[in-house]
């Protein structure tokens, strides 16, 4: 963050001083980073007091304060220096999308407060030279925007938010990791609620802009693709007739955005096309699934080997490369970037093959439709691929949990990913849990009508976990996938770690 003074921030976020003088205020500065972890707090930081669901920040303070931050931005004073912000009417509402346990709104205020240091800082960087690039979509955020990381980094120094830190939260935290030095910013932008992308892009607004895609995440939230589109399309709105908004046209409802911008528009997609300004050749993948293609633009073009899995990944290479280009990056460079990028955020298509064969594909942190679609596909072809001396299809395991915030159509899209499976021709489906919607994707799957007893339902990660061990065989590959909330990530984890506990103990 930029050096500040405390008596500044109060002054930027409309708070009052609380055990410290006002000279104090002026002459003490906050050198380090805005943490809201106590433990991560360093010499000369901020500590941000927020409401959690088993403890209250400000009940961290004195122990922030004591591991070197300079203050506090709290709701209410805790005993040592800190800058106090009022929670206002309605201000619980406001969080309702980072803080789930903010019941008297002292977290809203915090958070508010949060954002007006964000704007200030961001507006500064922005007039010494810095890029924002935001991005948004209903699958692939993270996935690009570790690309959109890595195609950078050759040009500048870039700041990245770690995992999917895309909420009213994590999206200020963000941008207050911006220094003089930094000379992009990329932002995820995550929605529950139209009108959150336009808030978050209000704090920091980008110069340039990516939309991935309109699925449908949050559906249960939102009501309809078409709200979904219209909360999308708030970030091509929020660009300024100078920057530029690239668009995967390969969606029909992000192609439509381009009417909803001043900004450039520049459109990608996989096939050619006379308003197409970025498009790749022909795709092949790889064993492990990783695409190849020649990528097209400016005349000219070259041949890209992505390290990430997944054909759905070439629209999220595509997107990467157009705004390094954008940046001033040449093809041969972005090539190269592409094709050391591999897997960065943890839990999303990371891939792995155990010195039995045997592969995990940990997809655990999120799920919709559309993703669990593409990490069945992968899934489907990883299992397709004779590697080393195994004959044949490889057996192919799905370890499936439910799919949240998909409101009426829960169970119908349960249903129709148990089908997809089967259409796949997936060895076995593990379906964790027992509620109405794993009902229905275990049933998709058996009433499809080409299975036995392939289809198997469990209560939790821990039964699934036992099935896996005592029947997975080596060269099987496993996709692990499900909503966060599911905890299916650490069942992945388990996977490997139970293998690499065999192998010491062969050893001794």
């Amino acid at each position: 963050m930029i050096e500040m003074t405390i008596a500044r921030i109060a002054d930027i976020v409309g708070g009052e001083l609380a055990d410290i003088t006002a000279e104090e205020a002026a002459s003490t500065r906050v050198t380090g980073t805005v943490e809201f972890d106590s433990r991560a707090v360093g010499p000369g930081g901020l500590f941000l007091a927020l409401p959690g669901a088993r403890s209250d920040g400000h009940d961290f303070a004195a122990a922030a304060v004591a591991s070197g931050a300079a203050a506090v931005l709290a709701a209410r004073p805790v005993g040592v220096p800190a800058i106090v912000v009022s929670p206002e009417p309605g201000a619980a509402d406001a969080a309702s999308g980072a803080l789930e346990f903010d019941t008297d709104g002292s977290g809203a205020a915090v958070l508010a407060a949060l954002a007006k240091l964000a704007a200030a800082v961001a507006a500064e960087l922005v007039a010494d030279g810095l890029t924002i690039v935001g991005v948004t979509g209903s699958s692939g955020k993270t996935s690009t925007k570790d690309l959109l990381a890595a195609v950078l980094e050759p040009l500048g120094q870039v700041i990245a938010p770690p995992g999917s830190f895309n909420n009213e939260l994590g999206h200020p935290w963000t941008v207050l990791r911006a220094t003089p030095e930094t000379d992009y910013l990329i932002l995820e932008m995550s929605a529950r609620h139209p009108g959150n992308i336009a808030a978050l892009a209000a704090i920091a607004p980008p110069q340039i802009a990516v939309v991935l895609n309109v699925g449908t995440a949050h559906l249960g939230e939102f009501g309809s693709r078409e709200a979904i589109a219209n909360t999308k399309a708030e970030l091509p709105q929020a660009v300024p007739a100078s920057g530029v908004v690239i668009l995967n046209v390969d969606d029909t409802a992000v192609a439509a955005m381009a009417a909803k911008t001043e900004a450039r528009v520049v459109r990608v997609s996989r096939e050619p096309g006379s308003e197409v300004d970025v498009w790749a050749g022909p795709v092949a993948l790889d064993d492990l699934a990783r695409p190849r293609f020649t990528l097209h633009a400016n005349g000219g073009e070259v041949e890209v080997a992505l390290a990430v899995h997944g054909d759905h990944q070439v629209g999220n290479a595509l997107c990467a490369a157009a705004v390094a280009l954008q940046c001033g990056a040449g093809l041969d460079q972005v090539a190269a970037a592409l094709a050391g990028a591999g897997p960065v955020s943890r839990r999303r298509m990371q891939v792995g093959t155990r010195a039995d064969g045997v592969t995990v594909i940990n997809d655990a942190y999120n799920a919709n439709p559309d993703s669990m679609r593409a990490g069945l596909k992968a899934l489907a072809w990883m299992s397709r691929q004779s590697p080393g001396d195994l004959h044949g299809k490889r057996r192919s395991w799905a370890v499936l949990g439910e799919m949240a915030e998909l409101g009426d159509d829960a169970i119908t899209e349960h249903d129709a990913i148990g089908r997809f499976a089967v259409r796949l021709d997936v060895s076995r489906l593990i379906v964790v849990g027992t509620g109405r919607t794993m009902n229905a994707m275990h049933h998709g799957a058996v009433m499809e009508g080409s299975w036995g007893s392939e289809s198997t339902m469990v209560d939790d990660a821990d039964a699934a976990l036992a099935v896996l061990r005592a029947e997975l065989q080596p060269g099987d590959v496993v996709l692990v996938k499900a909503s966060n909330s599911v905890g299916l990530g650490a069942l992945a984890d388990a996977l490997v770690a139970a293998e690499d506990a065999d192998d010491r103990n062969a050893d001794r």
